[in-house]
């Protein structure tokens, strides 16, 4: 079995993000909040991120786009080739250049997303002029076009309204047209469900997936929803205190999971043949980010660490194709 150095083969990737390290500096210590993450994905291709709350998924994402917390969070090391171009080092001023118009991001909550003292058209007219020039007219009917392609219904006057004025999937909404009123090449969606019911859920995730067809989109789709994963991603990636444990096309991932924080991941989701009275949990809390094992993060709440863990970081590690895991145990189950 062979060592990982290359986590992608073939043609060049839309994205391709190679040992990216971002921490955080603060009073306390430094916090490894995104260590030696790499993944690509094409273009068309959604490639979910999962892990528990803490992991680094959303971290990861604003390291990609630039976004981090000033004088607090920055990338010390890795980095992110988009179509064919480094991101990192580049300046601010540079980055905006690819910031919403070709690389665009819904964030979790749409309140925190939209100011309440404008309207919505306003809004989304912001984007759209940050994405292209021309007579405000012609920008107009663009806010009008991307509000009827996310389906709300009358746009042409829920345009003069205000956010409080929209339900909560209303207002996802929005934001998704905020996101893809450009010509984006990939979207980040960080958690863009969190907020909605089961119903407006799946209409929202239904729209996102005739959205990426339609214009031959790559996402990024983080979540903690594995039911989610399974009906919108194509490939997954397993993030835990900051590192991808695991990666794998979907199917692959539900039918066999490598690394033992997917397999419990896995069982603690509750299926149809399910008759258990108590559903399996995960013992013991994800590790404090500034004082990490010296070996696996995984290893105290792992239920199959052997000395080797305790000791030493597990590689990434090719299971064949393009997946691979950080484990020990799988690694020598494999091999």
């Amino acid at each position: 079995m062979a060592h990982v150095s290359e986590y992608r083969t073939g043609g060049r990737p839309l994205l391709s993000v190679q040992g990216l390290s971002t921490y955080l500096f603060t009073k306390s210590g430094i916090l490894k909040a995104v260590d030696d993450v790499s993944f690509s994905i094409d273009r068309g291709q959604c490639l979910g991120l999962v892990g528990e709350s803490g992991s680094g998924k959303s971290m990861t994402c604003l390291s990609i786009i630039q976004l981090l917390p000033e004088h607090v969070a920055r990338i010390v090391g890795g980095s992110v080739v988009f179509n064919g171009e480094e991101l990192v080092g580049r300046s601010p001023s540079e980055i905006r250049a690819y910031r919403g118009k070709r690389v665009s991001m819904i964030l979790q909550d749409p309140m925190t997303s939209l100011n309440p003292a404008f309207t919505i058209g306003d809004q989304v007219l912001e984007a759209v002029r940050l994405r292209c020039s021309g007579p405000i007219r012609e920008a107009w009917e663009r806010v009008v076009a991307a509000l009827q392609s996310v389906k709300i219904p009358a746009a042409q006057q829920r345009v003069h309204d205000y956010p409080h004025q929209m339900s909560g999937g209303m207002r996802q909404r929005v934001v998704g047209a905020m996101a893809v009123a450009g010509e984006a090449e990939i979207l980040i969606a960080d958690e863009p469900t969190t907020a909605l019911d089961v119903t407006i859920q799946a209409e929202y995730l239904a729209l996102l997936r005739a959205l990426q067809r339609e214009k031959n989109m790559a996402i990024l789709f983080v979540t903690h929803d594995l039911g989610i994963v399974a009906h919108m991603c194509d490939r997954v990636a397993v993030m835990y205190a900051g590192r991808i444990v695991e990666l794998a096309d979907v199917v692959d991932l539900f039918d066999r999971p490598a690394h033992p924080y997917t397999q419990a991941l896995l069982s603690s989701v509750p299926t149809v043949e399910c008759k258990v009275s108590r559903l399996p949990a995960i013992d013991g809390q994800p590790p404090d980010l500034r004082s990490l094992p010296q070996g696996c993060s995984f290893e105290p709440r792992c239920q199959r660490a052997g000395d080797r863990c305790k000791q030493e970081q597990p590689p990434a590690v090719a299971l064949g194709g393009d997946r691979w895991v950080r484990c020990w145990s799988a690694q020598g189950s494999s091999g």
